[in-house]
């Protein structure tokens, strides 16, 4: 298990590091453009980042700190201290799916600015709920090693990213097909490819957590499949709109 998690430790060190230098490229970008749909991508890859190095501080913490209480990651105990509701949260991932949230909900502003020409006002109230509901749950629905309920604790946000990223992606394939211009194009392609591989984060994440109570190892194939779809979903994102400059802000 040990094993385990030093890889996922190895590699998750690696995917922020790679992020944080596309992170960095985007931004020079946003310097020269002053460009608002750049900065809402800026935003939304940024929060995405903070979700994986909190996935890499619970192993980090897990790996090299001497906390008693979180020696056995598959059964760790609760002490009821300020320090542990903290300690416990982040080996649990509930700050990492928090902000990833957040992510998602500034992936809707994203969407409705470059797509729509106002919010509807009935799915942005649904919107903010669900995920005011996600934040509310992963921070107080938590009962150290209950798998159940971080099994919902993953199924939430991928609920909440498929009320967003579907339609989303909807609307950039509706463009894609509609326009001629083959930069545009491309920009709306490279948008579509940004939603399935967000979408296949919370999926990949939600089958290894399912697999994990069936009585598989904690790290399936499917927890690296995850970040790895997240690199991809960005620097799909990056290479064909951002990079390109393709501004439709409604």
């Amino acid at each position: 298990m040990v094993e385990m998690i030093f890889a996922a430790w190895i590699y998750e060190c690696l995917i922020v590091i790679g992020i944080t230098v596309l992170l960095f490229l985007i931004l020079k970008k946003y310097l020269e453009r002053r460009e608002k749909l750049t900065l809402y991508l800026l935003i939304i890859f940024s929060l995405f980042t903070i979700a994986i190095f909190f996935s890499w501080i619970s192993k980090s913490l897990v790996i090299f700190s001497n906390i008693e209480y979180i020696k056995d990651i598959n059964k760790p105990t609760d002490p009821g201290t300020l320090e542990s509701w903290f300690v416990l949260r982040i080996i649990d991932f509930r700050f990492a799916f928090i902000a990833t949230t957040i992510s998602i909900y500034y992936s809707y502003v994203f969407k409705v600015k470059i797509f729509q020409e106002g919010y509807n006002k009935t799915h942005r109230i649904i919107v903010i709920s669900f995920g005011i509901w996600t934040i509310v749950y992963n921070l107080f629905f938590y009962v150290a090693g209950s798998q159940l309920l971080m099994a919902f604790a993953f199924f939430f946000p991928f609920v909440y990213m498929s009320m967003v990223y579907f339609p989303f992606m909807k609307c950039a394939i509706h463009d894609c097909l509609e326009i001629d211009d083959p930069i545009i194009k491309k920009a709306f392609m490279s948008l579509t490819l940004m939603c399935i591989g967000f979408l296949l984060i919370f999926f990949f994440f939600t089958v290894d957590r399912i697999l994990i109570i069936f009585g598989w190892s904690r790290f399936t194939i499917f927890y690296f499949l995850a970040w790895a779809s997240a690199v991809i979903g960005m620097l799909g994102a990056y290479l064909g709109y951002i990079r390109p400059f393709i501004s439709k802000e409604k």
